[in-house]
């Protein structure tokens, strides 16, 4: 009884609600904000540069006979798999395919060519003896000092100072630093950055080239390219800064924007090896010295870098020891 009297009283509470006039709740108006990339933090010092004079691009000769028999490559080749730090983020380098899911890109084929010739032409050679591990540029040095990967192949540039702290294989591409910026921005060179706010990678060359600017703009550090790249079109910065090659993929993503600006500094990438890890650095340089002769760089180029344009050819090796 008491539950349908209940049920009564409110039906005649709703009842007589419909009928008196309504009051409605005042309007709020709330603005919508673009929340900056996590980690994203204004650039006010840099770390300290050695200035240590070197020949960068100068690395150890490949291995005479057996390019496997050393302690670093029986280890590998006894483990069964290479373990290889890589990029997610970077278009046309190292990238999640949206259509198969896996990630792809110039970089991980070059991974994959290390791998085919410790293990041999096997299918599905990615997923069974390729173990890519994803670091952020910041982590590269720390990945390989602690093991964590055998080489990093990651648009490693090579420079004096990193080769303090790991090794590296001979040039195997070859970039230029530029700028990206909207097509209608007037930002066309080095010059127009000033007073312009300006994004670019923790741990990457690129940011200290940007932040020495004579006029420095305001400039922004964040953890990946995309990061970058969201605060470009949600209109927090006013351009990004880094190598030709990976702003071309970004370029890519959106027709509103550009590459423009004449080169700031050359960026030669290499494979990045665990410092005393001589045999490893040896084989990578063996594998990159065929990738050039038997035609392999020339279609990785054309599978990924086409849009860019004709193909440059590899670059050529240089070696710090005599034959």
């Amino acid at each position: 009884m008491r539950t349908r009297f209940a049920l009564a009283a409110l039906t005649a509470a709703l009842v007589a609600g419909c009928g008196s006039p309504s009051t409605s709740a005042p309007a709020l108006t709330v603005s919508p904000v673009d929340a900056a990339p996590a980690h994203a933090h204004e650039v006010t010092t840099l770390p300290q540069s050695s200035n240590a004079p070197c020949d960068r691009e100068a690395s150890l000769r490949p291995t005479p006979g057996n390019p496997l028999d050393g302690p670093t490559m029986r280890a590998i080749t006894k483990r069964g798999e290479l373990i290889v730090g890589v990029d997610q983020n970077t278009n046309l380098f190292g990238f999640h395919d949206p259509v198969t899911g896996d990630i792809d890109g110039f970089d991980i084929d070059v991974a994959r060519e290390l791998a085919r010739d410790i293990f041999g032409d096997q299918d599905g050679i990615d997923r069974k003896i390729v173990d890519l591990k994803v670091v952020d540029a910041s982590q590269r040095e720390d990945a390989l000092q602690t093991g964590l990967v055998d080489v990093v192949v990651r648009t490693y540039s090579i420079t004096c100072d990193r080769k303090q702290k790991v090794a590296f294989s001979t040039t195997y591409f070859n970039a230029h630093q530029k700028i990206l910026a909207l097509k209608d921005s007037g930002i066309d060179s080095a010059a127009a950055l000033s007073g312009k706010r300006v994004c670019a990678v923790d741990g990457t060359t690129s940011l200290p080239r940007v932040f020495e600017l004579n006029r420095r703009p305001t400039v922004f550090g964040v953890s990946t390219w995309t990061d970058c790249l969201v605060m470009l079109q949600q209109g927090q910065v006013d351009a990004i800064s880094t190598d030709d090659v990976i702003l071309s993929g970004m370029a890519d993503q959106d027709p509103k924007l550009q590459v423009v600006g004449e080169s700031m500094g050359d960026e030669p990438y290499g494979v990045g090896v665990k410092k005393g890890n001589d045999d490893l650095v040896r084989f990578v340089n063996g594998v990159l010295d065929r990738m050039r002769a038997d035609g392999t760089w020339e279609r990785l180029y054309d599978k990924h870098l086409h849009s860019r344009g004709p193909s440059p050819g590899p670059p050529m090796p240089r070696y710090e020891d005599a034959p």
